[in-house]
């Protein structure tokens, strides 16, 4: 058994952990904590990669059988992620169970949450953000507005990417800067 897994593991195998790292990658530009308002907690950036794992969903949709399936891996490795985590952050085993519930519960919501927002050409996606990522600050409307901006975009540079590059684990996101913040506001 330990042999297959050692030497008869594909490159299929190491596809959802390749895009997952991808979208932890994105998820942790300090731009999105710097200058759009995002808590960097555990939660905010928890936050974060579930927004980004979503926008790869989304995209994987149109993969036919094969998306389904990478996306139904990506989101196992996402979980098994924050299981991992959530035990090096000190969470008792018994307790771990819960959480991950949790947290996919909360994952599936912000993924109907962000699905419709999306759809909408609306303030759905700002309020969406506002109400699952951003604290309540004075300057939550302003960043709730940059990082719709940012989700929007992030979304269009997906679809444009051909589905068969995501399914071989290559998805390239343009790195958000100043000038698309100050473009977004």
């Amino acid at each position: 058994m330990i042999w297959k897994r050692i030497f008869g593991r594909s490159r299929d195998d190491d596809t959802p952990y390749v895009l997952y790292g991808l979208l932890v990658t994105q998820a942790r530009s300090p731009v999105f904590y710097t200058e759009m308002g995002v808590p960097d907690t555990a939660e905010g950036r928890f936050e974060m990669v579930a927004l980004h794992v979503h926008l790869a969903l989304r995209r994987l949709r149109a993969g036919g059988q094969a998306g389904k399936e990478l996306g139904q891996k990506l989101f196992d490795v996402l979980f098994d992620d924050m299981d991992q985590t959530l035990r090096e952050m000190g969470v008792g085993d018994l307790s771990v169970g819960k959480k991950i519930k949790a947290l996919a519960q909360s994952f599936y919501g912000r993924m109907q949450a962000y699905d419709e927002a999306l759809a909408d050409d609306g303030d759905k996606l700002e309020a969406a953000l506002r109400r699952n990522i951003l604290p309540d600050t004075a300057m939550a409307g302003d960043h709730a507005a940059r990082l719709a901006a940012y989700v929007r975009q992030a979304e269009m540079e997906l679809a444009a990417q051909p589905v068969e590059d995501i399914l071989l684990g290559r998805v390239v996101f343009t790195q958000p800067g100043k000038a698309e913040i100050e473009g977004a506001s």
